[in-house]
């Protein structure tokens, strides 16, 4: 169960959490961790992807404070991932620790799987701005499309 208040991030995509950021130098395309998760976060709940985290990284980036969340609005995010994969509006309860913690857990289940597509997508890429630019150009793009069905020659005929 995650601690209260903390966001944890699986051990075996620390080093690609790291690499999305800007911080400490780096060139990602994010500048906080917590960008970086609530983006995975949001691909995992699209992907309908929720892959527990196992084991947990204890050191870069250590389990990141809710607080670091909440000054950017994303405790929204966080709230709403969690009523539309339990539909039980009683999370929103803000005193019940009970309620929080399976919100913390679901959101990291949702990031989780995130950034395993992330890590899929981002394999062997230089510049990860770039390649993040074509997949949500992707995305985009994707939705307009009307499904692909067989092309149908009966219309030709007389």
């Amino acid at each position: 169960m995650a601690e209260t208040g903390r966001i944890r991030v699986a051990k075996d995509k620390a080093e690609l959490v790291k690499a999305l950021t800007s911080a400490d130098g780096g060139t990602g395309p994010f500048q906080t961790f917590a960008d970086v998760i609530v983006f995975a976060a949001a691909l995992g709940a699209k992907h309908k992807k929720r892959v527990p985290l196992g084991e947990i990284s204890k050191r870069e980036p250590a389990p990141i404070g809710q607080e670091h969340f909440l000054s950017k609005g994303y405790d929204l995010v966080i709230k709403l991932l969690a009523i539309v994969e339990v539909k039980e509006i009683s999370l929103l309860s803000p005193n019940d620790e009970k309620y929080e913690n399976q919100c913390l857990r679901i959101f990291e289940e949702y990031a989780n799987g995130g950034l395993e597509i992330l890590q899929t997508e981002l394999r062997g890429a230089v510049d990860y701005s770039e390649r993040l630019l074509l997949i949500m150009m992707n995305e985009r793009f994707n939705k307009n499309l009307p499904e692909e069905t067989d092309f149908d020659l009966s219309k030709f005929i007389y």
